[in-house]
């Protein structure tokens, strides 16, 4: 209403540019962050909603959190968060986009899974909060909400695209899911299913030294804000030859937001942290990355866009997986590797020396800049 206002009082067109709503929508998200924050902290410590390190499945890094102060920091400051980004949002993107509406309902539905886990983390002694079971079914239910919508979308309007892979580094390269009837648009949900819901949980694991999990969200967000901007528009994607889609255009907006969000509560989460994001952040934040991937045609590129995610999720997998298979065996001294690497040290401390946490994040945001760099030079490998 205030864009249609402008123009038509004032000629003024500013607010119809997509790279000036992503702007204001970062800048929002960020101000409000910074705004909310030592309110809700306030509020958190209140409420004595401290993380648990005594779930940790760790005894020498409950030892250490517990030395380091980190028992009295509050948790669940990934609320302020996710209000702050989706308030951002509401105001910048086009909400009558369907991909748009569908990133808030589904942003929406991941923070309230996350927020359940958290508060029976915190009401229940020693509890590790929802059952793996039970939580798998909340993320899938939010996950296969939005992408049914989403596949209903171009299945009605006839947009193949959507429903389509697009391999990166082959030129024209093109896996049309949508014309395989049925069983294609069951293999699109299988696929964008384990793209969403595997990277929410990614970015769970992330979540677990001061300022990492925001600190590589945020490079990880802006790489498929980027994305989403260039296959938004018919000009770029043609000297690019990329997948055309009308319908990213406004998730640059959503990943605008995503940014100045992961920005502003960095604020507080940087070391020594304020506030712990919690699930409640991590979820919604890591489901949202998977949820711009599905939209910008970006699927197959995001292990790279999200690298450190998808290491550590891989490396707690492992250990998981091989624990239980060889009864009692572990692969790594700890998983997942960021607090192997805190506890323990790795082949970049001397004499295997422990790291201190500032430098395992800072080492890990380097690695995502990297990839994520890298993420975008695939924009002209084709």
């Amino acid at each position: 209403m205030l864009a249609d206002l402008l123009r038509d009082l004032f000629g003024v067109a500013l607010f119809d540019y997509l790279s000036f709503r992503a702007a204001m929508a970062a800048l929002t998200a960020f101000a409000l962050c910074l705004a909310v924050g030592p309110k809700a902290i306030r509020w958190l410590k209140s409420l004595r909603v401290r993380d648990n390190v005594e779930t940790s499945g760790s005894e020498d890094l409950a030892k250490r959190s517990r030395a380091d102060g980190k028992h009295d920091t509050p948790t669940m400051g990934g609320s302020f968060l996710i209000a702050s980004l989706l308030l951002a949002v509401l105001l910048w993107a086009d909400v009558r986009s369907v991909p748009v509406a569908l990133a808030v309902l589904l942003t929406a539905g991941l923070a309230a899974v996350g927020f359940v886990d958290d508060y029976r983390k915190l009401t229940r002694p020693k509890s590790r909060g929802m059952t793996p079971r039970a939580k798998m079914l909340g993320l899938s239910a939010a996950a296969l909400g939005a992408l049914g919508a989403l596949t209903l979308f171009a299945l009605w309007t006839d947009r193949q695209v959507l429903l389509s892979l697009y391999p990166p580094f082959f030129k024209d390269a093109v896996i049309p899911l949508g014309t395989f009837g049925i069983l294609g648009v069951l293999a699109f949900l299988a696929i964008q299913w384990l793209v969403v819901v595997g990277t929410a949980n990614a970015a769970n694991i992330v979540d677990g030294l001061d300022g990492l999990a925001a600190g590589c969200l945020l490079i990880s967000g802006l790489a498929l804000t980027i994305f989403c901007y260039v296959t938004g528009r018919v000009d770029w994607t043609g000297y690019l030859n990329l997948p055309y889609v009308p319908a990213a255009a406004d998730m640059a907006v959503v990943g605008g937001a995503l940014v100045g969000a992961c920005l502003g509560f960095l604020w507080f989460n940087a070391f020594p942290a304020k506030v712990f994001m919690g699930d409640s952040g991590s979820l919604p934040l890591g489901g949202l990355l998977g949820w711009m991937a599905v939209v910008s045609k970006q699927e197959l590129v995001l292990p790279l866009i999200a690298f450190v995610l998808v290491v550590d999720l891989g490396s707690s997998w492992l250990q998981t997986f091989w624990y239980r298979k060889s009864g009692g065996k572990r692969i790594f001294t700890c998983a997942p590797i960021h607090h192997g690497l805190q506890l323990y040290g790795g082949i970049f401390s001397k004499g295997n020396a422990a790291m201190h946490e500032v430098t395992v994040v800072t080492r890990f945001w380097i690695v995502a800049a990297v990839t994520a760099l890298a993420s975008l030079a695939l924009l002209k490998v084709r």
